[in-house]
């Protein structure tokens, strides 16, 4: 009997020595599906991390371009308003040289008469 115990705890110490090395050489499961996971995980962050910076490209580009459109149309109404006016004092200019011209034609055409009355001698 005592030999059957002894080889009973032989048996039972190599088996728990055993199993205890097998169990330490074979990766944990949950450690593999734990890191599955967090290559999942990291995926789905870029991902999400792409679509916000897509939309935030798409943001800056639709704010950019109202922009660009509000300035070209000041920049066309200041251009249009300063066009007027200088075609206005152009008009204005260009009347007040002819009535200049027009006055001191009458003037030269009148002395020309006067003199061709009066001859000098």
């Amino acid at each position: 009997m005592q030999t059957q115990r002894t080889l009973t705890a032989k048996f039972l110490g190599a088996a728990l020595v055993l199993v205890s090395a097998l169990g330490w050489s074979q990766p944990y499961s949950p450690t593999q599906d734990s890191a599955k996971q967090d290559a999942k995980a990291a995926g789905q962050e870029a991902k999400d991390a792409a679509k916000d910076t897509g939309h935030a490209v798409k943001k800056g580009t639709v704010k950019a371009a109202h922009a660009t459109e509000n300035g070209t149309k000041k920049a066309a109404d200041t251009t249009e308003r300063d066009t007027k006016k200088a075609a206005h004092a152009t008009a204005h200019g260009t009347k007040k040289v002819w009535d200049k011209t027009k006055s001191t034609t009458k003037g030269a055409v009148h002395g020309a008469k006067e003199g061709a009355e009066k001859p000098s001698n």
